[in-house]
């Protein structure tokens, strides 16, 4: 045998904040004691409610497939969602359950995009999205954001960019943090639809704002917008893999049979513990560790900020600061190894998510608790302290 691999495989990078985890896991294994900054996870068990809805769906023998396109009960119930919390109609119909927010942009990417079509995806940002672009046969272009604009792409930008199939963006983002104004998503979704373009908005840390209130793109009622969510990050479900896309009504029946072919349908036990998690008990929890969340973000903020790093304002969304290193380190990829190596403190560099001066700058996630938060930023010190 050859042992050869498809061409394809030549342009994934790999995922670089797992190999980090997996060598911290190691490095504990071998009796070190490593404080965890990389991970994008919540450290919070899913809500009590949820639990208890997962346990009663094995009970009840519900592990069997559902739908395609998920469960008619949770279509609605994320329908329902939308209009109590967003006072926006979507209809169930619009809806389309996935395998998490992955699922998710693999149905929109394989429905829209056709071998060399264009799609911008943002430079830092999510590294799954140029690989999925990459994977359909299409060209990713990437997009450099910094802090000048709030990591936010801009209209001029785009407009240089003319013949985009489509525009991938996060808001709240990661690996920054930022929140794009709906202002100025309308700006981009009219100039995409110059070219007959899509805006694909993954909002899967919305929740997961301090200091303004939640929102979404499909407010702004625009029919090229679609939408990309999940489970995993305010409701706390990663494990159980549930996400959802909501779509111009008459993209969900390709993507519905595409899903037919690729994985059948989410998870059936984790689409019923979802049914769970839009009860008011579950949101109360989930509202208490938002705030737990944005305490641990001020702490870390001003930590990060008085140890040398390069911030601008604080990130209004989800759980990372991604900061300059660049007055205290020349290169963050090895920054980051003698970090973990040295101090035990496990942060993931620039490099994960794009190019644009990746080497200058970290991702810090605040998904520890605040004693062990204290703990990685004294490791810092001492570490900075020892000329590292």
């Amino acid at each position: 045998m050859s042992g050869r691999i498809a061409d394809r495989l030549g342009g994934i990078a790999p995922f670089h904040v797992m190999q980090i985890l997996a060598h911290a896991r190691a490095l504990e294994q071998g009796g070190r004691d490593i404080v965890h900054m990389e991970i994008g996870e919540p450290d919070f068990v899913s809500p009590a409610p949820v639990l208890a809805a997962g346990r009663q769906a094995l009970l009840d023998g519900h592990t069997h497939y559902t739908p395609a396109a998920g469960l008619p009960a949770l279509r609605e119930a994320i329908a329902a969602y939308y209009q109590n919390r967003f006072g926006v109609e979507v209809s169930p119909r619009q809806i389309l359950v996935t395998p998490g927010a992955s699922g998710a942009l693999q149905l929109v990417l394989g429905v829209l995009v056709n071998p060399g079509e264009r799609v911008g995806v943002t430079d830092p940002g999510y590294p799954c999205n140029r690989h999925m672009v990459t994977m359909y046969g299409g060209a990713p272009v990437a997009i450099p954001v910094d802090a000048a604009d709030d990591y936010a792409v801009s209209v001029s930008q785009l407009a240089a960019g003319d013949g985009l199939r489509a525009l991938m963006l996060a808001s709240p983002a990661n690996p920054t943090g930022n929140l794009v104004p709906l202002a100025r998503l309308r700006e981009l979704a009219g100039q995409l639809a110059v070219n007959d373009g899509y805006l694909i908005c993954d909002e899967i840390y919305q929740g997961l704002q301090y200091g303004v209130a939640a929102d979404t793109a499909l407010r702004l009622g625009r029919p090229n917008i679609i939408v990309i969510n999940s489970f995993s990050k305010y409701f706390g479900m990663t494990g159980w893999r549930v996400g959802w896309v909501v779509a111009p009504e008459w993209l969900v029946e390709p993507m519905e049979r595409l899903a037919q072919n690729l994985f059948l349908a989410a998870p059936t036990v984790g689409q019923y513990a979802a049914l769970a998690a839009f009860s008011d008990a579950s949101i109360e929890i989930l509202e208490q560790r938002r705030q737990a969340f944005e305490t641990r973000r001020d702490l870390l903020y001003e930590a990060v900020s008085g140890l040398g790093f390069g911030l601008t304002c604080k990130p209004q969304g989800a759980f990372y600061l991604y900061a300059d290193v660049s007055p205290l380190a020349a290169d963050s990829r090895h920054f980051c190894a003698q970090l973990l190596e040295q101090a035990g403190v496990a942060i993931t560099p620039g490099v994960d998510f794009g190019s644009h001066l990746a080497s200058q700058h970290v991702r810090f996630a605040f998904t520890t608790g605040l004693q062990r938060l204290s703990t990685g930023i004294e490791r810092i010190r001492a570490f900075l302290a020892a000329g590292a």
